[in-house]
């Protein structure tokens, strides 16, 4: 297109780019009256910091470690009842948060029977990191799949074909061809897992609102102090985020979804 046609298209995408921009520059802008350091160093937030590290990469780990043989069925294979697995991966993210914290309850909350078990044997599946776990990895799981799915489904399926022409059995050839060649897109689609899980809130809040995270500590700081009380711990998210969109940007990739 020449430039005169895309007036149009640039306009109406610079409206949201505004949009998107603004609340960083004027939430940003409050920084000057919050002291960040000392809101950092408070017992409540040193927790909260704690447990979101404890329990983000718990959640993530997990989520990799059962998501990404799920995507590669879902890249590699046709099976009945396809539709309705994917559509069980892309629910939570759909689903607002809270309702899915909501369902987690009603799956292993303490009066269930499988909560109660649980609690019995002292291992609580609610109001815990246990708790916390479960919930980020509800809504986060969802990104390492989709995106493991569409880097198995971007990898050429005859270099598979010669790995096993060699005599290499299915799992050599999807640890030393598939995996290696999808590792853009399912690197990128940790670290996108990570951010989510790390910064969920209404899932956590439902499910465990103590022990406290960092979102569901900026909520009661919000509460009881205002919106100045929560940005030593909204940077601090902030600044993973940088951190997590780095990454992305450094070492994953994120293909076309090639749907089968």
């Amino acid at each position: 297109m020449r430039a005169p046609e895309l007036l149009v298209p640039a306009a109406l995408g610079g409206l949201i780019l505004v949009y998107f921009a603004l609340p960083f520059v004027t939430f940003l802008s409050r920084t000057g009256t919050a002291t960040v350091v000392a809101g950092l160093s408070t017992p409540e937030a040193q927790v909260a910091i704690r447990n979101s590290l404890l329990t983000a990469p718990v959640s993530t780990a997990i989520a990799t470690i059962l998501g990404v043989p799920l995507a590669y069925v879902l890249a590699r294979t046709s099976f009945p009842g396809k539709r309705l697995v994917e559509a069980l991966v892309i629910l939570p993210l759909i689903v607002p948060p809270v309702v899915g914290g909501a369902m987690i309850i009603t799956a292993v909350g303490r009066f269930t029977p499988i909560g109660s078990a649980a609690t019995a044997a002292g291992i609580p599946l609610t109001d815990s990191l246990i708790g916390i776990v479960l919930a980020q990895t509800f809504v986060a799981a969802p990104f390492v799949i989709i995106t493991a799915r569409a880097g198995f489904g971007a990898v050429d399926e005859r270099l598979e074909q010669a790995s096993r022409s060699l005599g290499y059995g299915p799992l050599e050839t999807f640890w030393n061809v598939s995996l290696p060649l999808a590792r853009g897109a399912i690197l990128a689609g940790i670290s996108l897992t990570f951010a989510r899980a790390i910064g969920e809130f209404g899932a956590t809040m439902m499910v465990a609102y103590n022990p406290r995270t960092m979102p569901t500590r900026i909520w009661v700081d919000f509460i009881t102090g205002g919106i100045d009380a929560t940005v030593p711990l909204a940077l601090a998210l902030f600044a993973i985020t940088l951190v997590v969109l780095a990454a992305v940007q450094r070492f994953g990739r994120v293909p076309t979804v090639i749907d089968r």
